[in-house]
């Protein structure tokens, strides 16, 4: 029989006229599906608007609410999960319920472009926050007080977490399980999303790796497609050169002009992408990874995969390192430890 649990804390999200049910989605599996499993109080979610009663989302469905911004700003938790508009200022209204929240100590998140709503609000100033990798710049403009790091999957900022493009969201609401309950019952609730357990805050979000816009140039795709099956062996430019039947020059030029870098770019970011599965699904030292797929040392390879990744090989394998013990353990009451922050620590819509 399953226990009966008293509610957790309260989390309020902000639905808005034409709004993505991805985002708000987001936020309801995490925090407003059940978790008996866990035999502790899960959290208290409700999904509210400016106005009470019908809000038009895409796709010319409509939820309706009757919850407004008194009961939004109440929250313990209190999540923006984007703006309608983020060349528009937040209503009166709003701003008023965002400083509220935050004056009374309430937790404030905003996914993608919600960081305009916080902004907006005066409540990011001299704070390093995310927002999607598009609107970096529009958001830099309209609030220069704000420092502006497009290049992350979140931050933490202790009372107020930012998170870039829509699927960040998720990254960064995992991040808030693991912060109140600790990394199994947080990897027990991504497993049961079927999602990565944990990608550090501090991650890119994206890696550049273009691929040839000229399908019928059969040489140069010859090329790469064979690089990208000896990963593990020196090459150079020269190499790949011959293998397309060409100049090294002309490959050169051939090379930037269907795909926009260079062919040592290229190779050191498929290089990376490929170390990743070795990293998630092997024991292997960090040094047999940089050698099984191509790079001469460890020192080059963590050089290049913090440049790509934003964070270090260790600390994403360490991301993968929960045991089958811990989730059976996750019903276990402890004390949760607060996980490291990608604001101390070194892809959207």
């Amino acid at each position: 029989m399953l226990q009966v649990h008293s509610r957790g804390p309260s989390v309020t999200v902000l639905a808005f006229d034409g709004m993505a049910i991805f985002e708000l989605g987001i936020v309801t599996e995490i925090f407003g599906l059940p978790r008996p499993e866990f035999d502790r109080p899960w959290y208290d979610l409700t999904i509210c608007a400016e106005t009470p009663g019908p809000v038009r989302v895409i796709g010319g469905a409509s939820l309706h609410t009757g919850h407004g911004l008194d009961t939004f700003a109440a929250g313990e938790t209190v999540i923006v999960p984007g703006v309608p508009d983020v060349r528009a200022d937040p209503s009166p209204a709003l701003i008023a319920a965002l400083r509220s929240a935050h004056a009374r100590g309430a937790r404030l998140m905003s996914i993608c472009s919600g960081a305009f709503a916080l902004a907006g609000a005066g409540l990011l100033d001299g704070r390093r926050v995310t927002t999607h990798w598009r609107y970096a710049e529009i958001l830099r403009a309209r609030y220069p007080a704000v420092h502006v790091d497009a290049d992350v999957l979140y931050l933490d900022d202790g009372d107020v977490l930012t998170s870039a493009g829509s699927a960040a969201g998720l990254d960064l609401c995992l991040h808030v399980v693991r912060r109140d309950h600790g990394p199994a019952i947080a990897n027990a609730v991504a497993r049961r999303l079927v999602v990565q357990p944990h990608r550090d805050g501090g991650q890119a979000q994206f890696i550049e790796a273009p691929v040839t816009e000229d399908p019928e140039d059969d040489r140069l795709a010859g090329s790469m497609a064979w690089a990208l099956g000896h990963l593990a062996e020196p090459i150079t430019v020269e190499v790949l050169a011959r293998r397309a039947h060409m100049s090294a020059r002309t490959y050169l030029r051939h090379f930037a002009r269907a795909t926009g870098t260079t062919p040592i770019r290229w190779l050191i970011d498929q290089r990376v992408h490929a170390s990743l599965a070795l990293l998630e699904r092997t024991g292997s030292p960090v040094e047999e990874v940089a050698a099984a797929v191509g790079f001469d040392s460890a020192v080059t390879f963590r050089h290049h995969f913090s440049r790509a990744m934003r964070t270090s090989p260790s600390a994403y394998r360490k991301a993968f390192s929960s045991s089958a013990a811990d989730v059976t353990r996750a019903g276990s009451p402890s004390r949760p430890p607060v996980a490291p922050s990608a604001s101390r620590t070194p892809h959207g819509r």
